[in-house]
């Protein structure tokens, strides 16, 4: 009866996603190739399949595609498909469809590493050299991400483990007080620090060059292709710590995974593209919407879409207002605000 059962349950699932990932692929590599085409200077699909093959004729359109487009694609890739994978899991172990990679507190470490970064060390680039002033801003916010994920993980450390409950609170506390710092630095900032740090905050790919993108795609892509092992145990969560317990998973170790691997994503991304709110809300739940609660499909579902919207979004930025750019935050809030208003309505409608 039981093995029944589990058949009746997981064979949909399983054609489900047989179908929906490669379809999902698809999107994303058509929205990929649009990217790459569309921009301020325009290309054909067959210029730029003749350039990555090596065809080119080594003129402006090669130069403009391998070292301003393409750099940026991948990062919209990678960095969308993190945001996503970790928003997706944050919620598998939270229990609980709101719930963010922001909860807890790598986005908000990072922009206060990052604000320091620019208000208190303004000469440091000088003294380090061009070849290593574009890491200080990138390293600081990594470095803060990973700092205040470290202090959330030991505010709710308890004995026998970690408190979820206790993870969650801790990370809107640590939130709290990254963001006074902020404050504090942006009315310490002059001008132009001012003007640098409100640009970050707001987000953007652009700038990004394969000497920063390469050094950190690893840390980009580790969330989305390590947390699919996980997706077993993240459905076991969502009947409950002690259900999953008791059918033999290891709920700790998996906890320390899923917030370290989100934290990794999460901060690897916000360290080179800023502070880009939303993606890591809205994919989990277009992916859930279409691909169902099951971890295994919804996983790599989340990837695809994220990396999807995120390209989406930063064609938008890049295209909307030509020549001037749009910061991604902007859009990425603009859409995002309706659609988390939008569940929030549909989840009390359900609860009626």
């Amino acid at each position: 009866m039981a093995t029944r059962l589990a058949v009746q349950g997981l064979a949909p699932r399983k054609v489900r996603g047989a179908r929906l990932l490669p379809a999902l692929a698809v999107a994303v590599a058509l929205v990929t190739l649009l990217s790459l085409c569309i921009g301020a200077f325009p290309m054909a699909p067959r210029e730029i399949l003749a350039i990555l093959v090596g065809a080119g004729s080594g003129d402006t359109a090669e130069a403009v595609l391998l070292s301003i487009r393409l750099p940026r694609v991948v990062l919209g890739l990678a960095g969308g498909a993190a945001l996503a994978v970790a928003g997706a899991a944050i919620q598998g172990l939270f229990r609980n469809p709101l719930a963010d990679p922001g909860l807890i507190g790598v986005s908000a470490g990072a922009a206060l590493f990052a604000a320091a970064a620019i208000v208190l060390l303004p000469g440091a680039g000088a003294l380090l050299g061009p070849a290593h002033a574009v890491w200080l801003l990138p390293l600081a916010a990594f470095a803060g991400g990973l700092a205040a994920t470290l202090l959330v993980g030991a505010i709710a450390r308890r004995e026998g483990g970690v408190d979820t409950a206790l993870l969650l609170l801790a990370g809107v506390a640590v939130n709290a007080v990254a963001g006074a710092g902020v404050g504090f630095l942006v009315f310490l900032s002059d001008e132009r620090e001012l003007r640098e740090v409100s640009f970050w905050m707001l987000g953007s790919l652009a700038g990004t060059g394969w000497d920063r993108l390469l050094p950190a795609l690893p840390l980009l892509l580790l969330p989305a292709l390590a947390m699919p092992f996980l997706a077993r145990s993240l459905n076991a969560l969502l009947l409950g710590e002690a259900d999953a317990f008791h059918l033999g998973f290891r709920v700790e170790p998996v906890k320390r995974a899923v917030v370290l691997l989100a934290a990794l994503g999460t901060g690897a991304t916000v360290a080179l593209t800023g502070m880009i709110g939303f993606i890591g809300l809205v994919a989990p739940h277009l992916a859930r919407l279409v691909a169902g609660p099951d971890h295994r499909v919804l996983l790599p579902a989340s990837a695809m879409i994220g990396a999807g919207l995120l390209l989406l979004a930063d064609l938008a930025a890049r295209t909307i207002a030509l020549p001037a750019e749009m910061p991604i935050g902007v859009l990425t809030s603009a859409l995002g605000g309706p659609f988390f208003i939008w569940l929030l309505r549909r989840r009390a409608g359900g609860a009626q």
